[in-house]
């Protein structure tokens, strides 16, 4: 079809604000004018305060609108839009919008550039360019080139994905397996769904090059229920590149077999915990299991199993189509190539910033973020997710880096920022992460179970000031209890929110203010 091509985002995100409205309300227009148009639902690039964000094709590149309502289309097209005229919702060029034009984007390259479900887009803009050199590759040379590029766990752990490849690789079996853990439920994190919902052949790609790494034929991706669009996106996805030869029983022609299925949680948020994950696909209860074994020796049904979170099996195709020094150049110290950080909560322009490692949390804040949504001046940052540390401001300059955090101890996590003013009680923060524990724990091991349950007692009889400096040492205490006790990050993350929480905002505690300039 000849006409304009416009682009009106199928992201979750611009659909809870209005997408499928706007797309039907353009088509409307454009029929009623009589104006040819072609509607392309692509990803969102990442700018959640300016969804639903309408593009528009032009001789000299993307041109965007937004935040566009449906009582907006008229006036659009009464102002030529499509030709790229001016609005008081136009934006410019799509790539000069400073949000994006000051990222790195590596990982999110394509999105919002394509149709998700178009394999003829994905290879138009480097797509399984990394699959045919891994194909050309033997498997060890696989293996090293992801070990070469540095690139660690994106999901928290930070622990190197090429070890976890060796070691699978290494392991005796007729049977292998890849699993991508995409039960992404920590608070603030939404760069999962998205490529997901926006570039799922990457995803599929990923897996399918940590299959020829490590001599895998079946895969599955464990998806969060919460995110029906993202299954239904996946599954589409699935169907065609086994139509196009991108997987099944001959990749490419290479003779290689890579079966690929989505599997759906339950609601668990202890299921993003590998183990629990695994017992979770096998159609058992998610508890957690203890180890050793290692799952990359007795993983998923007792096999070798590589589990990856989705941003980390997204970085290998860039790896392999562009080489391993190409990504390793990227970032500070032993963090290597880039991450996309989630802003969210009570910052005014909430979205994904994906930069190399090595910025900080103020550049976040301000440059990116624009400060907090009510204007007021934000005092804590929680960053890595409901189980990460509250961060002041005196921490805020910090390079971004898994070292550096893990000095001051914090962590980085999935890359989850959620932002906090003013009006914030730190003391009733730390509280809900007691509670979200006691709620969440699988209950196999008794300190995250118990102290968990504990811990919201002590911290309401702190509140309410009932022999409140005994309360903190038995907090204090508890907190080392679960920190060395519990089976998994759960019950040992689960004190961190509460004691930087309680370090460095003991006023909201009924505590003395420490002296600022104290080490």
């Amino acid at each position: 079809m000849n006409g304009t091509t416009l682009y009106v985002p199928r992201d979750s995100a611009a659909l809870a604000v209005g997408a499928d409205s706007v797309a039907r309300r353009i088509a409307q227009e454009a029929d009623a004018r009589g104006i040819a148009v072609r509607i392309v639902r692509n990803g969102s690039r990442g700018m959640l305060w300016l969804e639903p964000l309408v593009e528009v094709a032009t001789p000299a590149g993307r041109v965007a609108y937004g935040p566009v309502a449906p009582e907006d289309v008229a006036g659009l097209f009464d102002a030529g839009f499509t030709t790229g005229g001016a609005h008081a919702l136009a934006l410019g060029p799509t790539g000069a919008i400073p949000y994006l034009a000051r990222q790195q984007r590596l990982t999110f390259a394509r999105m919002g550039m394509t149709d998700p479900l178009s394999l003829a887009d994905y290879q138009a803009y480097g797509g399984f360019d990394g699959l045919r050199n891994a194909i050309a590759m033997p498997p060890a040379g696989i293996v090293q080139t992801v070990l070469d590029s540095g690139l660690r766990g994106r999901g928290g752990a930070a622990f190197p994905a090429g070890i976890k490849w060796k070691t699978v690789a290494g392991a005796a079996a007729a049977q292998k397996y890849i699993v991508c853990n995409a039960d992404e439920g920590d608070s603030g994190t939404f760069s999962d769904r998205m490529v997901m919902e926006g570039d799922p052949f990457m995803l599929i790609e990923g897996m399918a090059i940590a299959a020829l790494a490590v001599g895998a034929t079946q895969g599955y991706i464990y998806v969060r229920s919460e995110y029906p669009h993202a299954i239904a996106t996946l599954e589409a996805a699935i169907a065609r590149a086994e139509a196009g030869g991108f997987l099944g029983d001959n990749l490419l022609g290479s003779g290689r077999a890579f079966h690929l299925q989505v599997r759906k949680g339950a609601g668990a948020y202890v299921c993003g915990e590998e183990t629990a994950l695994l017992e979770s696909i096998e159609g058992k209860r998610g508890i957690v299991r203890a180890k050793p074994p290692l799952p990359a020796l007795a993983g998923l049904f007792g096999q070798p199993t590589v589990i990856n979170n989705v941003i980390t099996l997204a970085s290998v195709p860039i790896i392999l189509a562009r080489g391993a020094q190409f990504y390793r150049d990227y970032g500070v110290g032993r963090s290597h190539g880039t991450l996309p950080f989630q802003l969210a909560g009570n910052i005014k322009h909430g979205g994904l910033v994906e930069t190399a490692f090595g910025l900080t949390l103020r550049e976040l804040l301000y440059d990116f973020g624009g400060g907090s949504a009510t204007g007021r001046p934000i005092k804590a940052v929680q960053v890595g997710g409901p189980l990460g540390a509250y961060l002041p401001e005196s921490q805020w300059d910090v390079p971004l880096d898994y070292e550096a955090y893990a000095a001051i101890g914090a962590g980085i996590g999935h890359g989850g920022i959620v932002v906090h003013d003013d009006t914030a009680d730190l003391s009733r923060l730390a509280r809900y992460a007691m509670e979200f524990c006691a709620l969440e724990s699988c209950g196999k091991c008794t300190p995250c179970r118990i102290g968990s349950t504990r811990g919201m007692e002590v911290l309401d009889k702190i509140r309410a000031n009932q022999d409140r400096p005994r309360q903190v040492a038995l907090l204090r205490d508890l907190c080392d209890t679960m920190v060395h006790g519990s089976l998994c990050a759960m019950g040992s993350m689960t004190p961190i929110p509460v004691t930087t929480a309680l370090q460095h905002f003991p006023q909201d505690f009924g505590l003395a203010t420490p002296d600022r300039h104290a080490a």
